[in-house]
């Protein structure tokens, strides 16, 4: 399969970067944060510099400069430097969904404190106020089903000898 000269990657993985993307950009990821994302998973140690970012992607340092900040910011990237280096790399994390996931526990409870505070405002007996309890609820749900569903995956992973 064809190799791009410039940075390595068949024709193959640019395709399942860009299609993989815009799954990400469908459920709601900006998409040039999900051409980054997609970009890093590919990346044999899940790294690059925002540079190699620009290269890969044919994108100005601007635009990976934008996407890279979302990404660090809703924590599915991790920003780093290497001793000794003057530039930042971007790297995913190897059980990057399984910490995105649990982090993700501490987004709910904040969600659920917000609303029960608009449920109380509302009223428990009003269709919006039982709106907003059924979505507390659900929330909550989720947030309790995190840690059994995480230790599955771990005792999964453990039994595939993927860990």
């Amino acid at each position: 399969m064809a190799r791009d000269e410039r940075t390595g990657e068949s024709e193959g993985v640019r395709r399942f970067v860009e299609r993989f993307a815009l799954d990400l950009a469908d459920a709601g990821m900006p998409r040039m944060a999900a051409r980054v994302f997609a970009s890093l998973l590919v990346a044999e140690d899940g790294r690059r510099t925002a540079g190699e970012l620009a290269d890969v992607l044919q994108v100005s340092p601007a635009a990976v400069s934008g996407a890279v900040r979302y990404l660090v910011q809703v924590k599915l990237v991790v920003r780093e430097r290497r001793p000794g280096e003057r530039r930042d790399d971007y790297r995913v994390l190897d059980d990057l969904w399984y910490t995105t996931v649990m982090d993700r526990g501490a987004q709910l409870l904040a969600w659920e404190n917000t609303l029960a505070e608009g449920e109380a405002a509302l009223g428990a007996d009003s269709r919006a106020g039982r709106r907003l309890a059924d979505t507390r609820e659900f929330f909550e749900f989720l947030r309790g089903e995190f840690p059994g569903l995480m230790e599955k995956w771990r005792r999964q992973r453990k039994s595939t000898g993927t860990t």
